[in-house]
């Protein structure tokens, strides 16, 4: 009898083990298809753009100095080069973008949802927007300040003369937030005049439906250069706000977001090491090993990043470096000093990681 049951238990258990064997190799199973699907699917958004032969950014298109529409359909500024160095590290091309106007409301929308796959539109790195509004930011390519314009006959002198006047403020901005909170640490009371569309806003400051106008201290000078007579305007000295402006892709795509990091700091190494347009050819047969692997010769650091080996120099021979861009599309243009966009070397805050 004992016997008997014995080999009941020995059965009961090892149809069990067989049956908990079958359990995990079906769910097993079942969770290959599934894996082997998201690995076809969760294609990074590099090698789409790659596919494509394109790349969508994303830009303001209203702001001289950054991005702007010129007479012939043509983009210029620093943004709308950042997108084409971009282009150039890709294609060999800087002319390979197709570049998309958005507002400040549209501009996180449009790349959550992929309409575009840059942005690079005069936008400042913030916690909750690298958290809650899921941005990844490339590294910061300009160093900005919230600033205050007033007409010069105003006697405006600084902020307290503001008090209970009006100031014209762009919706859906960090400037919003940041006036308030200057102004109740001031105990200064003002009528904000809220206004949605960037040029609507400088219009009513030009007509004189506010007393001031406050936005990032470069937006301020491109936009007085435009105005009917910009002598008439001042800025005030005050800065509000630390404002770091950085391009910005989309949360949760590690290889686009390496890339786009990796190609801003080329530009910014580029002029460290002195590489320009000009004498790019020069350093074709440089000894210096550092030299050799930032311009691809040796190494695999581009293609190890899924971009071509020579994509600093692509970004180089099309675009320039760091300061080229700068140069020519703030220094000359509105004669501003670089300041904290000086490279580290001069007292500046721009650095690269080491290329290695």
């Amino acid at each position: 009898m004992s016997g008997k049951i014995w080999l009941k238990s020995k059965l009961g258990f090892g149809l069990l083990a067989v049956a908990l064997v079958t359990f995990f190799s079906a769910c097993g199973a079942q969770q290959s298809p599934s894996t082997t699907e998201n690995a076809k699917t969760d294609t990074s958004l590099l090698d789409k753009v790659k596919q494509r032969g394109k790349l969508i950014c994303g830009v303001s298109g209203k702001l001289p100095g950054f991005s702007f529409v010129k007479e012939d359909g043509s983009y210029s500024g620093m943004d709308a080069d950042f997108c084409r160095a971009v282009a150039a590290a890709l294609f060999d091309d800087p002319d390979k973008v197709e570049f998309r106007n958005l507002s400040s409301q549209q501009r996180f929308t449009a790349v959550q949802t992929g309409t575009v796959d840059l942005l690079a539109r005069n936008t400042t790195k913030t916690m909750s927007r690298d958290t809650a509004v899921r941005l990844e930011f490339a590294p910061i390519i300009f160093y900005d300040g919230q600033g205050m314009m007033v007409p010069a006959n105003s006697g405006v002198k600084s902020l307290k003369d503001l008090q209970k006047k009006t100031i014209c403020v762009k919706a859906g901005t960090t400037t919003e937030l940041n006036l308030a909170d200057r102004m109740s640490k001031l105990g200064i009371e003002y009528t904000p005049v809220v206004i949605d569309d960037e040029d609507a806003l400088y219009a009513s400051y030009a007509q004189g439906r506010c007393e001031g106008i406050t936005s990032d201290r470069s937006q301020l000078i491109a936009r007085r250069s435009v105005l009917a007579n910009p002598d008439e305007h001042e800025i005030l000295s005050e800065v509000m706000s630390k404002e770091p402006l950085a391009p910005a892709v989309i949360n949760g795509d590690p290889k686009w977001s390496d890339a786009i990091r990796w190609i801003t700091y080329a530009l910014i190494q580029a002029e460290e090491f002195g590489i320009t347009k000009n004498n790019l050819n020069t350093f074709n047969n440089t000894s210096d090993s550092t030299i050799k692997r930032f311009l691809g010769a040796e190494g695999t650091l581009g293609s190890d990043a899924g971009l071509p080996n020579d994509f600093a120099v692509r970004i180089i021979k099309h675009v320039g470096n760091y300061g080229e861009i700068y140069q020519s599309n703030i220094g000359e243009e509105f004669n501003v000093d670089r300041g904290l966009n000086e490279l580290w070397t001069k007292g500046g805050l721009m650095y690269s990681p080491p290329f290695r």
